[in-house]
């Protein structure tokens, strides 16, 4: 599976004769639930910030700590939710329960008093929700198939389907007619994504027993190998933190960027039309839907070309490109400083470009490297980990969305596109110093 790399963890994939478009049947059932479950969860985002400051009269610095906080939990969660998988629940119990969890959470916000603790509700059961899901992924091939990486790809996919379909339905239901109506929808989102789980169990990969299925208080047997892929699991991780912080902005202050400096009238058939603000949240996954699949047939053509790619220096790359859509933010701050005038939605829709290809090199390239290092004995765990960057990159962009109109707007995009830009060259170095390479 590897080439100069660490040894990687093995374990029996699911043996299935069938496929669907080359991949196991297995994989359309992950990829339905969870762009199901991120329906739900960005269809709740999407309403968040403008549920908050137009309905319940929040102020704009006191939303965004929530809105940091609210995203923070619901990625550190999935820490201790692998660790819960892992010791007593099992995979599929821990993904039922947490799914009903978002569930209720998602209801539960069509009642102002439950703000909080709907938010929990959902913060919680996505940590348990996750992990687990995204191991059976993996656990669907042998460690030495390169379809694999593709799957991740084809994954990821799947989440921004849902995160596509969230802002369209879900905030145009809020925006409209209530916005209780949309946090409704989202709550159904996820019982649709729990309904095919269940009724395609048996497509899936079965649990392996769980720590408290063996011995009582038995230790983990890590071997040597096991251990320096751990390390450099934490390294990663820690260095995509900083990619996070820049790109956590984007449905955080680019939300209220695009309502308040942003000209979102269009023109048609003579008439000028407002576009929601939500929609606009909508432009990330579309282009992941539209381009996932281009890129991975570039991937696998260079691959049969050149071999396996360096996938560290894949994720290098991937922070350049995102910083510079941070750079095209603090030049479009700097057209509005100058006018004072609303600026053309050509800048956002570039910011969202730029973002999403160099997003397409980070996270679905992190959670294959995540998948294939990650011992068996700790895998949810590990999963969880892989979430940590995204709950300290959700915690400090809601702590930095804070200043956003304190101090200069470009000012506040340059720092961003410096945080990327870091960790750009850490992925760089760590990729001449620990070259992977998967296939």
């Amino acid at each position: 599976m590897t080439s100069g790399t660490p040894a990687v963890r093995t374990e029996s994939p699911v043996r299935q004769a069938r496929t669907l478009f080359g991949h196991p049947p297995g994989l359309t059932v992950l990829f339905m639930t969870q762009m199901w479950a991120e329906f739900s969860y960005f269809g709740l985002q999407a309403l968040l910030v403008y549920y908050m400051t137009q309905h319940l009269g929040f102020g704009q610095a006191k939303s965004s700590l929530i809105y940091g906080a609210y995203g923070a939990a619901a990625f550190f969660s999935p820490f201790f939710g692998g660790i819960v998988a892992d010791r007593w629940l099992g995979r599929t119990r821990s993904v039922v329960i947490g799914g009903l969890l978002m569930m209720c959470g998602h209801f539960a916000m069509a009642f102002e008093a439950l703000l909080f603790p709907a938010l929990a509700l959902v913060a919680i059961g996505n940590g348990l929700f996750i992990p687990p899901l995204a191991v059976q992924v993996g656990d669907l091939y042998a460690d030495s198939d390169p379809r694999q990486a593709q799957a991740f790809s084809a994954y990821y996919m799947g989440i921004n389907l849902g995160g596509l379909l969230a802002p369209l339905v879900c905030g145009t239901l809020g925006e409209l007619y209530g916005w209780h109506w949309g946090f409704a929808a989202a709550g159904f989102g996820m019982l649709a994504g729990l309904a095919v789980y269940l009724r395609f169990r048996h497509l899936l990969p079965k649990d392996p027993p769980s720590r408290s299925q063996t011995r009582p208080g038995a230790r983990i047997g890590l071997s040597a190998p096991d251990w320096r892929n751990l390390r450099l699991l934490v390294a990663i991780i820690a260095v995509v933190v900083m990619f996070r912080v820049g790109y956590e902005q984007s449905g955080n202050v680019i939300a209220l960027w695009v309502e308040h400096q942003t000209d979102r009238h269009i023109a048609i058939l003579g008439s000028r039309l407002e576009v929601p603000a939500t929609w606009f949240q909508s432009i990330n996954p579309l282009l992941i839907i539209l381009l996932t699949p281009l890129l991975m047939r570039f991937w696998a053509r260079r691959a049969a070309r050149r071999g396996p790619a360096n996938l560290l220096a894949r994720m290098s790359l991937g922070c350049l490109i995102a910083s510079l859509s941070m750079v095209v933010m603090v030049v479009a701050a700097m057209v509005h400083a100058a006018s004072g005038q609303p600026v053309g939605a050509g800048w956002v829709t570039t910011y969202f470009i730029l973002l999403t290809i160099g997003e397409l090199l980070v996270i679905p390239v992190g959670l294959t490297l995540v998948g294939a290092l990650s011992p068996v004995q700790v895998a949810a765990m590990a999963m969880g980990a892989w979430y940590i960057a995204k709950f300290l990159g959700s915690l400090l962009a809601g702590a930095m969305g804070a200043y956003w109109g304190v101090i200069p707007a470009a000012w506040f995009f340059g720092i961003g596109a410096l945080s990327v830009l870091v960790a750009a060259l850490f992925l760089f170095g760590l990729s001449r110093a620990r070259p992977i390479r998967i296939g």
